[in-house]
């Protein structure tokens, strides 16, 4: 048997036994075939009558006016200690343009990064309006400005969406880039999306299920599985699907890369599931904030801790914390995710810029990320 098939044999075993190892080999491991997805346990998702489950099964619901109430009774969630006054950066606007050789991330605001790997532009879960709201006048206000502007973006050539929550599938963002110079993007979104993306006059799309695969513009993409659900009215409850996605540059790449963007999630079985399936990934966007009060939140979100965990699930060689720090959605303060994340990844014994975040605007080199821990796409 060929060495590194022996290689990704050992590492499956190891996801599976022991869900803190790490996975590294010394090249690119192949891209993972329907059967190597549906061996470690990422299939197409469970529908019912009531809409798309989760895997391991339907989320725990708790009251929401109970939530709410106590929001408004205790004053949460708390001011962020300095103010709103987040340190942005504001990075060369004609070098991300002009950038077609250095593989990039930059963190724009909440879930939402520019990804330049290979050449090719990709934008995760576009969200540049003030409100994550169907309103204009209500709804959580941006308390931080986007890190690059939408008319500051180079052409984007994939639009990568998560689920359909306002926060995350913005009506005014995802009309802006199809109508962006010089053609529309593709949009990759999950089953359901692509109805809804018409009705906008957005027919650049294709739409995903769990496990399925699609190459665009010479990067391999997959849609994985997250924990959480979808609804963008009373009536449509998880109507449309909900994931991640990983991607990666094709085999032979001369600067391979992957990337995994979580999405929204809370936590489960799926990281180990997508650990056992892609073996390692070279950065891995994973949310860190959205997580208070607990009792509420936790089925639906991580916090700190088990965004850690996921990043040891995934066999990320480094991780960058996203939806915090723009909008106030639950009830911790605006800048406790840093802390918190900063607390676990100390307590899990990582090194410090393993797992970090950035400054709304902040870019990173992805060749300079993977070069200070071991590799596993090279």
């Amino acid at each position: 048997m060929p060495l590194r098939f022996r290689l990704r044999l050992v590492c499956a075993a190891i996801v599976l036994s022991a869900a803190s190892a790490h996975c590294a080999v010394g090249a690119q491991q192949p891209d993972p075939s329907p059967d190597k997805l549906a061996e470690s346990g990422i299939h197409h998702a469970p529908r019912t009558e009531h809409g798309y489950e989760n895997n391991d099964g339907p989320l725990a619901r708790g009251s929401v006016w109970k939530w709410r109430w106590n929001r408004w009774t205790h004053g949460l969630p708390p001011p962020p200690a300095n103010g709103y006054a987040f340190p942005v950066d504001h990075p060369d606007v004609a070098w991300i343009k002009a950038n077609r050789s250095d593989d990039t991330m930059t963190w724009i605001g909440h879930a939402t990064a520019l990804l330049q790997i290979n050449g090719v532009n990709v934008i995760t879960d576009p969200m540049f309006s003030e409100r994550a709201s169907p309103f204009t006048f209500a709804g959580p206000k941006r308390r931080v400005p986007p890190g690059l502007a939408l008319d500051e973006l180079p052409h984007i050539d994939v639009v990568l969406i998560s689920h359909s929550h306002y926060d995350h599938l913005d009506t005014a963002s995802v009309e802006a880039l199809n109508a962006q110079p010089g053609g529309p993007p593709l949009f990759l979104v999950p089953l359901g999306i692509k109805d809804w993306l018409a009705k906008k006059g957005i027919t650049n799309a294709q739409e995903l299920d769990w496990g399925d695969e699609t190459s665009v513009a010479g990067l391999d993409f997959w849609f994985v599985p997250a924990t959480h659900w979808s609804a963008r009215s009373l009536t449509d409850r998880n109507e449309t699907l909900w994931g991640g996605w990983v991607l990666k540059t094709p085999a032979g790449a001369a600067h391979p890369v992957s990337v995994y963007f979580a999405g929204d999630t809370g936590y489960s079985n799926d990281f180990k599931r997508i650990g056992a399936a892609f073996g390692c990934v070279d950065l891995a966007l994973i949310p860190v904030g959205a997580y208070e009060p607990r009792w509420f939140m936790g089925p639906q979100h991580v916090d700190p801790q088990q965004a850690v965990q996921i990043f040891e699930d995934v066999h990320a060689q480094k991780a960058i914390g996203i939806h915090w720090g723009t909008f106030e959605l639950t009830d911790e303060a605006l800048d406790e995710p840093p802390k918190k994340l900063a607390e676990a990844t100390h307590e899990a014994g990582l090194p410090e810029d393993a797992f970090t975040v950035l400054h709304h605007g902040q870019m990173i080199r992805l060749d300079a990320s993977a070069d200070s821990h071991s590799t596993c796409s090279r």
